[in-house]
């Protein structure tokens, strides 16, 4: 169905509205769980001559033009219209657009008003003709493109997204969706699985926001931290924010910081990977100042982001996955999280790239070659500043270069991970382990430095050459580099991610560490 060059999970929900024919919304929906192929055993001819006529009155569907000339030469018949009038199915897709809000996309759907006439009580009963036919495709390949693609690639590309994008084939993918129209309600075969729970989340904010969403929680003046027994007017409107979004059960108004407060405190921190010291302090306090409304539009940007994935990682076994946000690398195997890692990431001037490799070969003990930019702005320096500069950082030179020697100082720690790419970036072990202690942790010149790299490493040779610890242990201690090539390659994606989201539509939100979020924000909402 998709055109795919590689693959990742996610897309739509269904819910009905009353449309102006006023049917029983059970009986579309039962509709849209059967077949709707057959137009009554007769399919009623379409002359392609109308093609030109009809692109000059709605240029704004002129886009779609090769994808519907490409439809009917395939079908060469009316599609959306039998005898009797609309198939079924075009209500059903009708009304999944007219709901595009609830797929986090702000837009104005073009034409509508032409497209509501020809839905409206007064024209179920007319013969078919070309201009509601063609009208009712291009309203699909709107609705095809926006939920399932999403941004065009160079847009994309312009938020910092090199991962492979997929090209729907939207002519192949209505023919599914007309022998399997219950498809329509969510099909994850096409979009990345995280998606329906960032929608369930969307939902669930956008009732906070009905509701009047949270006020300001201020910190009396002089007050740098609130910790249990204390009692504070930000104390009552930290909880009711809590409540609010799920961390407590309810909200008993409360103005002492109690052990029920704590505890949802607790859970919010570990829902963002961090360990909570007990305290309220300020940075909380900005945090938990986030509107509701910002907070709205960041579960749509990354939405769209999961409009991006590859959707193949919704069905591979084993792959290995770092949030550059949320500073997390996750190996997933066997179809389950196998272990989960803190990582560290590139810093503003050099970030992480987004991309994804194939992972084919492991360097134990490894030399660190040191890149130019490095050598000319650090080591150069270093070494007109003190002779013994490269002994004493365990360097050597290496013809016109200079490298680190393997050691436990080695900048790349005792293994690498790689999956070659022209970004030259890999995930490696480091020497500095105090970073992981830090919650932002965008340090690297921008390769990925993993908490947990030996058991990583563990993990990776014993499944694939029954390693033992011991052996990956001498390896990684070891004084010359040692190799590991794999025998099955394991996928690698470098995502970003600044809200995540579980089934259930709890979410958790990252720091925007590299701004991008603006950005795509601006695409996004300029489509309205």
């Amino acid at each position: 169905m998709k055109k795919a060059h590689i693959i990742i999970a996610l897309l739509f929900g269904f819910t009905f509205t009353n449309i102006s024919c006023k049917k029983d919304k059970d009986k579309i929906e039962a509709d849209a769980s059967t077949e709707v192929h057959d137009h009554e055993g007769a399919d009623i001819p379409l002359d392609a001559s109308g093609f030109d006529p009809f692109f000059a009155k709605f240029p704004q569907y002129k886009e779609y033009e090769k994808d519907i000339r490409e439809l009917y030469q395939k079908h060469n018949h009316y599609i959306w219209h039998e005898k009797r009038g609309l198939i079924e199915f075009a209500e059903v897709l009708y009304n999944r657009v007219n709901q595009l809000d609830d797929e986090g996309l702000p837009m104005k759907i073009p034409y509508k008003k032409n497209l509501d006439e020809i839905f409206e009580d007064a024209g179920r009963g007319e013969k078919p003709n070309m201009e509601s036919e063609l009208l009712i495709s291009s309203m699909y390949m709107y609705y095809a493109n926006k939920t399932l693609n999403g941004l065009d690639d160079e847009k994309s590309r312009q938020t910092g997204w090199f991962l492979p994008r997929e090209k729907l084939d939207y002519v192949a993918y209505l023919d599914t969706l007309m022998k399997e129209p219950q498809k329509i309600k969510g099909d994850k075969s096409e979009v990345f699985a995280m998606y329906f729970g960032l929608k369930k989340a969307l939902q669930k904010y956008r009732e906070i926001e009905k509701k009047g969403g949270w006020g300001e929680i201020t910190l009396e003046k002089g007050v740098k931290s609130l910790k249990e027994g204390d009692s504070a007017t930000a104390i009552v409107q930290i909880r009711k924010r809590l409540a609010l979004e799920g961390y407590l059960k309810s909200d008993s108004k409360s103005a002492i910081y109690d052990s029920d407060l704590a505890a949802g405190l607790k859970r919010y921190e570990e829902k963002h990977n961090r360990e909570f010291d007990g305290k309220i302090g300020p940075a909380m306090v900005k945090e938990l100042n986030v509107p509701v409304a910002e907070l709205i539009r960041r579960i749509t940007v990354n939405m769209e982001r999961c409009r991006w994935v590859p959707t193949a990682i919704n069905k591979q076994q084993e792959y290995i996955v770092v949030n550059i946000p949320s500073y997390r690398m996750r190996y997933v195997k066997d179809g389950k999280p196998f272990l989960i890692s803190k990582v560290v990431v590139g810093k503003e001037l050099n970030k992480t790239v987004v991309f994804s490799g194939q992972m084919s070969y492991l360097v134990f003990s490894p030399y660190w070659n040191v890149p130019k930019s490095i050598l000319e702005k650090e080591i150069k320096p270093g070494i007109a500043k003190d002779a013994n500069y490269l002994a004493k950082h365990n360097m050597e030179w290496n013809g016109q270069s200079v490298r680190q020697k393997p050691g436990g100082q080695n900048s790349l720690g005792k293994v690498k991970f790689m999956f070659p790419n022209s970004n030259n970036i890999y995930l490696h072990d480091t020497p500095a382990k105090s970073l992981f202690n830090a919650d932002d942790r965008a340090f690297s010149h921008g390769c990925v430095r993993v908490e947990k790299a030996r058991e990583l490493a563990l993990a990776i040779t014993k499944d694939q050459a029954g390693w033992s610890e011991s052996k990956v242990d001498a390896a990684m201690n070891g004084t010359t580099e040692t190799y590991f090539n794999l025998k099955r390659k394991i996928p690698v994606y470098l995502t970003y991610f600044t809200a995540l989201a579980d089934e259930d539509g709890n979410v958790a939100f990252y720091d925007d560490i590299y701004e991008r979020d603006g950005r795509l924000s601006q695409f996004l909402y300029a489509a309205k």
